[in-house]
């Protein structure tokens, strides 16, 4: 069935402890297209600048994600710059420049606003509310946001969470939006908010979903080097949502299969910098972890 991601597309600057690596392709948009590609068909809807590289379009195209939606203004392109010190799970922000982003108005194409399944990127509420009020009756949503909004656009995050069906967040951000330590008691509280479904993000310790009929937990996947974790916790949500969008289900069963298929597919895009594992990542590669982590959870 059709999905369709409303985020950002950006260039990174990323540093770790070993190595630097300077404009990048990134954007939660960009890699969550890239992980949902490998299940089901997915359109993209963002805004770029004047400078973003012709090839990097060519590149999601490529993947057969479909970039109608994809806005060129006078401007740059977002950009963002963070650094890596020895713990994977925390980064430091260096600079943020929204540029374009700043002014961004999304508008979803009128093929593409009858798709099924709708994931908000993480944006302002009210970018995401614009979006989702341009989506004819989607049949799941979710949404990703950040400290950022929780700290000064509460109400509105309140009014979103409202009208979606889940949220994917990570561990601190559960906190800060709930007040509660224990993540199953902070998990419970943001289901209190509106949504049916809740997904907590814990990095290298796993996901777990939580919701009146589910509650599932899986543990990362192994991976012997990690290169860069930047975008993962998107490409996380792209196989997520990719692998409900391919089967046209969100019931229990669905959602315990896409935990683990969001986790395999987080695996391949901490292996280098950028979307360089994702380019040529195939379905077969996927299912080959899939069922590797599988033996891993089950008794």
């Amino acid at each position: 069935m059709s999905l369709l991601v409303v985020g950002t597309l950006a260039y990174d600057t990323v540093e770790t402890v070993t190595e630097r690596r300077v404009e990048v392709l990134g954007g939660s948009a960009t890699y969550f297209a890239l992980g949902a590609s490998r299940f089901a068909p997915v359109s993209l809807v963002g805004v770029v600048g004047e400078d973003f590289k012709p090839g990097d379009i060519d590149l999601l195209k490529r993947a057969g994600v479909d970039t109608s939606g994809v806005e060129f203004a006078r401007g740059e392109t977002f950009r963002w710059a963070g650094r890596y010190e020895g713990d994977w799970n925390k980064r430091v922000t260096l600079s943020t420049h929204l540029n374009v982003l700043a002014t961004f108005d999304p508008k979803i194409p009128a093929a593409r606003r009858a798709s099924r399944f709708l994931f908000l990127a993480n944006a302002s509420p009210e970018v995401q509310l614009k979006a989702l009020g341009q989506v004819d009756r989607p049949a799941f949503t979710m949404i990703d946001t950040m400290n950022l909004w929780i700290e000064n656009a509460r109400d509105g995050l309140g009014e979103v969470l409202r009208k979606v069906d889940a949220i994917v967040l990570n561990d601190e951000e559960a906190r800060m939006l709930t007040g509660e330590r224990n993540l199953i008691r902070a998990a419970a509280a943001v289901l209190g908010l509106g949504p049916r479904y809740v997904v907590l993000k814990k990095g290298e310790h796993g996901a777990f979903v939580m919701g009146s009929d589910v509650h599932f937990a899986v543990p990362a996947y192994p991976v012997e080097l990690v290169v860069d974790p930047t975008g993962a916790g998107d490409c996380f949500a792209g196989g997520f949502m990719g692998y409900l969008a391919s089967v046209g289900r969100h019931d229990p069963a669905a959602l315990r299969k896409a935990m683990l298929y969001g986790t395999v597919t987080a695996s391949f895009c901490v292996q280098s910098f950028s979307v360089g594992a994702l380019q040529n990542l195939t379905r077969v590669e996927i299912d080959g972890r899939y069922d590797e982590l599988l033996q891993i959870v089950t008794v």
